[in-house]
């Protein structure tokens, strides 16, 4: 992975100092809460409903075990001991005080981590598919063009101050595992008629309160050309981009104000202008790829049955390997998933013991490095399968083994109402509901693939747009109601879910996700996967049995109160 160089760690450090000063300043009254806003939020410091929120970036969700044991430090010193990982791969706290806020940065510093551009109207952290490097349908890396991208981005002096926050995702795989259409923009590495790879780019994808995915703009571009196009695009939107309302600030409301052909009429003339100003040098992609080479793979025992006969001996540990592991580009290895999605505890929340567990696990199995997901979880890239096993009971001994990745408990939840102050209802306990409700894996097997994403407001940082299953928390003359959606995909078939109908109330969240499943069971083709029958049947079915309040058999038998 990137280490910092001399330039680099000064960059940070300055910072840091920089922080020091203005929050001193701050708590001194020497700057009013209107001037310190911006100052914090380029440092990613929200302040909460109960206390400040610091969010550090995690770039492309990778991490070194030395730093998950400072995050594991920050937490057991500064919060409460725990810390939670979001869709953006990063990692925030929820209860540090603000006159600690510059020791930690600090303390992040000493690790080559930071805070920097995590929050503000900025290009925020980019994020990748969390399997770049090692996943089976690769056509490139995309994390030595994230990193670039990142040295590009961070403090870039024209881009600094954007209408609104932006963010860029990338993929480098046949499946797209980094839901790139949902953001502002969208890079695709795809191999065109000649064999060559480049970048497909997409632009005006977002969530919130105006749900978009982003359209294409370009179908090749040359690797060369990535940075004088990115400037484009950010220069358009720079100078056009709506400044005098909130909510209709993002490049996705222009895209769709101008239309998707005048759009890119208009980047590709502001490119063509200035193409040649801006190169993206082999040599540099050279040097910064070094720092991503593959770790050195135990190649001599890719024969060994030591898995097979751990599989044949223990069912449970069969099933966690079914369901928690992925194939791995070199044979011989598997990628294990580290769930953050126990029943009991609120999606994404890891404690300090379990963030330096877990760096000792990626020391112990997998060549020193974890990785963030964005659906939350970690997971360790490199893991030889002969050691797979003890890996599963180190999990298990952290309460890190449940067999649920891609399964209905694997959910997308943002803090909500518990938290967050621009939450209009829970979200936390909505999670702890279905998770109440649906304790028999067998079931949940059962359904295959179900992807349920939650937010506590509009503002969609749990994805709901996106879900198979998507629940909105609003708000009703201070009451708490949820609505659900149906049928969207963060994926390669990206769309927003269609609502069901009117909100429900809070008790009866989990009752309704039952009698959409019962749906499912009744009307599924065979294997089909929930999203294909939403999308084959039409939501009307799932309304009916909703608010009809019919509950087959089936869904009584497995699904628990």
């Amino acid at each position: 992975m990137y280490r910092y160089d001399h330039f680099d760690q000064i960059i940070v450090n300055e910072r840091v100092q920089q922080f020091r000063d203005q929050t001193r300043r701050f708590l001194a009254g020497e700057l009013t809460d209107d001037e310190f806003r911006p100052l914090r939020l380029r440092n990613g410091l929200y302040i909460q409903r109960y206390a400040p929120m610091l969010r550090v970036a995690v770039p492309y969700g990778l991490l070194r075990s030395d730093q998950m044991r400072m995050l594991a430090y920050i937490a057991r010193r500064y919060d409460r001991n725990y810390g939670h990982f979001s869709t953006r791969q990063n990692i925030q706290y929820n209860w540090p005080r603000l006159e600690d806020v510059p020791d930690i940065l600090a303390h992040l510093a000493s690790v080559q981590m930071h805070s920097i551009q995590t929050s503000g109207n900025c290009v925020r952290n980019i994020t990748a598919d969390h399997l770049a490097g090692v996943a089976t349908d690769e056509i490139e890396d995309p994390r030595p063009y994230c990193e670039i991208m990142r040295q590009w981005s961070t403090f870039h002096p024209e881009f600094n101050w954007l209408p609104r926050k932006f963010k860029i995702g990338v993929s480098g795989a046949l499946a797209d595992r980094a839901a790139v259409q949902w953001h502002d923009i969208g890079l695709y590495l795809v191999r065109n008629d000649q064999g060559e790879v480049g970048f497909k780019v997409l632009v005006g994808g977002g969530m919130g309160r105006m749900p978009m995915v982003a359209v294409v703009i370009r179908e090749f571009l040359e690797k060369k050309y990535l940075f004088s196009y990115l400037e484009a695009i950010l220069r358009i939107y720079n100078l056009e981009g709506r400044r005098d309302n909130i909510h209709r600030a993002r490049i996705k409301v222009l895209v769709k104000s101008l239309g998707a052909e005048k759009f890119r009429e208009k980047v590709e003339a502001e490119w063509l202008r200035t193409r040649d100003r801006l190169i993206l040098d082999e040599k540099e992609v050279e040097r910064v790829k070094a720092f991503f080479t593959p770790p050195a793979y135990d190649r001599s025992a890719v024969d060994d049955k030591t898995l097979e006969r751990h599989i044949a001996a223990d069912p449970a540990f069969a099933t966690w390997v079914k369901r928690n592991t992925r194939a791995h580009r070199v044979s011989g290895y598997r990628v294990a998933f580290v769930s953050l999605k126990p029943p009991g505890v609120a999606p994404g929340d890891i404690t300090s013991e379990q963030l330096d567990a877990v760096a000792d696990m990626a020391d112990r199995y997998s060549f020193g490095q974890v990785r963030s997901t964005h659906d939350q979880n970690l997971l360790f890239a490199d893991v030889h399968q002969a050691h797979l096993y003890a890996l599963w009971n180190d999990l298990k001994r952290h309460n890190l083994a449940t067999p649920n990745i891609g399964t209905l408990t694997d959910m997308i939840c943002c803090p909500g109402l518990d938290f967050c102050s621009l939450a209009n209802a829970s979200s936390i306990s909505i999670a702890k509901q279905i998770n109440d409700r649906f304790t028999d894996l067998d079931y949940l097997y059962d359904l295959g693939e179900i992807q349920l994403k939650m937010s506590g407001c509009m503002n969609a940082c749990g994805h709901h747009h996106a879900g198979h299953i998507g629940i909105l928390g609003v708000d009703k003359d201070g009451v708490e109601f949820y609505q659900i959606q149906l049928g969207g995909s963060p994926g390669n078939d990206a769309a927003e879910g269609e609502r069901i109908g009117p909100s429900l109330g809070k008790g009866e969240v989990a009752t309704a996700i039952a009698r959409i499943l019962d749906v499912f069971v009744e009307q599924r083709d065979g294997d089909e996967l929930f999203v294909d029958c939403v999308r084959r049947i039409g939501i009307e079915p799932f309304k009916a049995r909703v608010y009809a309040g019919v509950e087959s058999k089936k869904v009584r038998a497995y699904a628990h109160n």
